[in-house]
């Protein structure tokens, strides 16, 4: 009775040393074509062959099953991404130079202006008045100057005779025909003469000083005259009303508050470590809040950067023929940069080995996993754009946390197209 289950444990002993360490040879058995009869001298090579088949179908019990996409770099544009605000190109609070009342009817915020447009016109007043004051002065002043002239030359023909006189009393005085003392009294001629010449200079240079007083007194007035009609200095918006019709204007009273929207501009602020790629003139994209999309030119590029983020300003001139771009609507900017070589792959094909580096997880020509860090370009719908990859290179995008770098795989091979 003790015969049976020694034969059948040894006849499971044989199978699972079979099963274990001739799995090839059982497996090329199985497959094997019984039905067809073979020579016995080729049953070897026949054995032989279809070992060696076996072994080269069946992967090995260590090799772990992952999906590969072959992957080839693409140029793609590298944009710099901000986030900011569009304003308007100029905005202008137009004051009152001088003081008065308005005369003119208001202009209501949010109409449009051309240059050079009447905003607000003040009363005159006694302006009128004063400048013709100051011109008559100027006439008066002008007209003295024949008078202060002739006196200059009459000193000048006094201190001619003088000299004469003195010289004539100084050689009668040497001959002992002349006294002294009328030597000494022509002297005192000559000196008096010298004055006289002096003090019609003064009054000369006195009279020229009053014709520019009096001319700047007129100029005065009249450009106190031209700043009562209070003009728009471009053409624009009104953001603000007009000044009240009655309404009295000092000096630096806003008159209207003018703004230019067209074009406009997108301001951002670029950091210190990307401010390198963004030039003048390069063409820059901008969403706005309300999902309007609008293209224009980077015009300024700041040197100096903010004291407290670091950062660069950067301004985008838009155009805005239809006025639809608001002032202070927010924005997201792109930038374009010089392209760059990357991958695309899918975004669950990104892990981190145990130093906790972004990257992924690749496949070599012997079937051994590699681990690749990469650089994180562009994300997108449908995949990340990476850089930091070779050419041509084997991403796993199914079973990378499986694996750890040096471990055999089996590939299957998905197309880039998926």
């Amino acid at each position: 009775m003790r015969l049976i289950p020694l034969l059948t444990a040894a006849l499971v002993s044989a199978g699972l040393f079979y099963v274990v360490f001739e799995r090839e040879k059982l497996l090329a058995f199985a497959r094997s074509d019984t039905s067809v009869e073979q020579p016995a001298d080729s049953a070897a090579q026949g054995d032989t062959a279809a070992i060696a088949a076996a072994a080269a179908a069946e992967p090995s019990a260590s090799a772990i099953g992952v999906v590969v996409l072959r992957s080839t770099a693409q140029t793609i544009d590298n944009a710099v991404v901000l986030r900011g605000e569009t304003r308007a190109v100029r905005q202008v609070e137009v004051r009152a130079e001088t003081a008065g009342t308005v005369l003119s009817e208001p202009l209501r915020k949010g109409a449009h202006i051309s240059e050079g447009e009447l905003l607000c016109q003040l009363d005159p007043g006694v302006r009128e008045a004063s400048l013709t004051e100051a011109r008559a002065r100027l006439i008066e002043a002008k007209s003295r100057v024949p008078e202060a002239q002739a006196r200059l030359v009459e000193a000048h023909a006094r201190l001619a005779e003088a000299k004469i006189n003195l010289n004539a009393a100084q050689k009668l005085s040497e001959g002992g025909y002349a006294s002294e003392t009328r030597r000494v009294s022509a002297e005192a001629s000559e000196r008096a003469a010298q004055a006289g010449i002096a003090s019609a200079e003064a009054g000369l240079e006195a009279t020229d000083a009053g014709i520019e007083a009096a001319e700047a007194a007129v100029a005065a007035a009249e450009w106190d005259i031209s700043r009562l009609a209070i003009r728009a200095p471009f053409s624009g918006l009104l953001e603000t009303d007009t000044a009240e019709l009655g309404s009295f204007m000092q000096a630096g009273s806003l008159c209207a508050t003018v703004i230019q929207l067209n074009p406009i501009k997108v301001v951002g602020f670029v950091p210190e470590t990307e401010v390198n790629r963004v030039e003048l003139g390069t063409l820059a994209g901008a969403e706005l809040a309300t999902g309007e999309r609008i293209t224009g030119q980077v015009t300024f590029l700041s040197r100096s950067a903010d004291p407290t983020t670091r950062t660069f300003e950067v301004e985008i001139t838009v155009a805005n023929d239809d006025l639809s771009i608001r002032d202070g609507q927010t924005a997201d900017i792109a930038i374009s940069s010089a392209g760059a070589v990357a991958h695309k792959v899918p975004q669950s094909a990104l892990t981190l080995n145990n130093a906790g580096v972004l990257g992924v997880r690749t496949v070599n020509q012997d079937n051994v996993v590699d681990f690749v860090a990469v650089e994180l370009l562009r994300d997108s719908v449908d995949g990340v754009w990476l850089g930091g990859l070779p050419e041509t290179v084997d991403v796993i995008v199914v079973g990378q946390d499986f694996v750890t770098q040096g471990v055999s795989v089996t590939p299957t091979y998905q197309e880039a197209s998926q």
